[in-house]
């Protein structure tokens, strides 16, 4: 192996510099303090677990991203966290047991074994928040609400949120009386928004003519808020469950109309992200010039069964890195003082006292080389350490 080898990192894993990583830290703090003054509690789980509890959603992306090991203390096969939304559920389902709501957030690493996307990082740093406890939309609507002041914090302007329904898939699957494998492919067409496939599907497996009506329109099913007009006049035959689902999203982008009236609402009724293990409203926040979206969301009821603890729940989550990349975090950065030591005690406690007001001092040797920040100097005038202009 050359010495150029050695410095390479794998494709997808990245670093942050002094200066990225002073803009992020700052960034991941702002927030943390924003989801605290909403009531959101910070924890924090560990970066692996054993995938019994990694994977409890079956959800075969998941699975696929998760990097395994063998834990050499039990011989059990362990997983580094590719998504943090399952330990939160744990937690709440396990570690905290509490009765009413919960609302809970989170900053770590993760690390995917292949990238969401071509240009997607493998090693994101995944914030957001879960709410737990509480089934009706006014949870959904706090949850995106705090995502869209997420999305302000951050500096990010003209956003798009998008909005859909696992529920209205659901349904109308129940209604045509498709199986397992039948409902997957019809999700495969749907995600790949196949029109010619779906023709082929509905003509050959579905025999129920108002489900095959339903399903065929259901990739027209999107755009602005007319979306959902048209939507609820097609299903007026539908299961309650279909219908419940599109007054639903009317509850929300009403609320989300109130709150932020500047943000632009999308529809679409046939997206279903995250359909393995999402219940209800799906949500994903989209940035103009952005082709993938920026953070995800949505409602996933009864995840917590798995640890034991049936509970509603709904959150979001978003890629710390990507958040501060495309957005406009302004540190604030004053000057270093430089103090070349000169062995005297009274020095190092005037040091002390200097760092304890907010202070950056870079304690030097004599031999040590200017550090570029410095740009004030400690000196000892009149036997009292002074901070003057750092003379060049």
């Amino acid at each position: 192996m050359s010495i150029a080898d050695r410095w390479l990192l794998p494709d997808g894993i990245e670093e942050l510099l002094p200066a990225q990583a002073t803009r992020a830290e700052a960034l991941r703090r702002q927030l943390l303090d924003l989801y605290s003054s909403w009531g959101y509690e910070l924890v924090m789980p560990p970066l692996v677990e054993f995938t019994e509890s990694l994977l409890v959603s079956g959800n075969h992306d998941l699975d696929l991203q998760t990097c395994k090991l063998t834990d050499q203390l039990s011989g059990r096969l362990m997983g580094v966290r590719a998504d943090i939304t399952p330990q939160t559920a744990r937690i709440d389902a396990h570690g905290l047991i509490r009765p009413g709501a919960t609302r809970l957030c989170y900053a770590g690493s993760t690390l995917h074994a292949r990238p969401k996307t071509a240009l997607a990082s493998r090693s994101p740093i995944q914030i957001g928040c879960e709410f737990y406890g509480v089934a009706g939309v006014e949870a959904d609507c706090e949850v995106i609400s705090l995502l869209l002041e997420t999305a302000r914090i951050a500096g990010i302007q003209g956003v798009t949120l998008d909005l859909g329904h696992v529920g209205i898939f659901r349904g109308l699957a129940e209604l045509a009386q498709l199986d397992s494998e039948q409902e997957q492919t019809l999700f495969d067409i749907l995600q790949r928004k196949a029109s010619t496939e779906l023709t082929e599907f509905v003509s050959a497996s579905v025999t129920n003519a108002v489900a095959a009506e339903l399903l065929l329109a259901m990739p027209d099913w999107k755009g602005d808020r007319s979306t959902l007009v048209r939507a609820n006049a097609a299903l007026a035959t539908a299961p309650a469950a279909v219908r419940e689902a599109i007054t639903q999203l009317e509850q929300i982008a009403d609320c989300i109309a109130q709150r932020a009236p500047d943000v632009k609402l999308y529809f679409d009724l046939s997206e279903l992200r995250g359909y393995h293990y999402h219940t209800g409203v799906v949500f994903a926040l989209y940035v103009t010039g952005v082709g993938e979206a920026i953070a995800n969301g949505g409602r996933y009821d009864n995840f917590g069964a798995a640890f034991g603890r049936a509970r509603p729940a709904s959150g979001f989550s978003a890629d710390l890195k990507h958040l501060m990349d495309l957005g406009n975090i302004e540190v604030k950065s004053t000057g270093a003082i430089r103090a070349t030591l000169d062995g005297s005690a009274s020095q190092w406690q005037a040091i002390a006292a200097l760092r304890a007001k907010g202070e950056r001092v870079i304690a030097s040797g004599s031999g040590e080389s200017l550090d570029v920040s410095c740009d004030r100097e400690l000196v000892l005038v009149n036997s009292q350490y002074q901070i003057k202009p750092l003379s060049h």
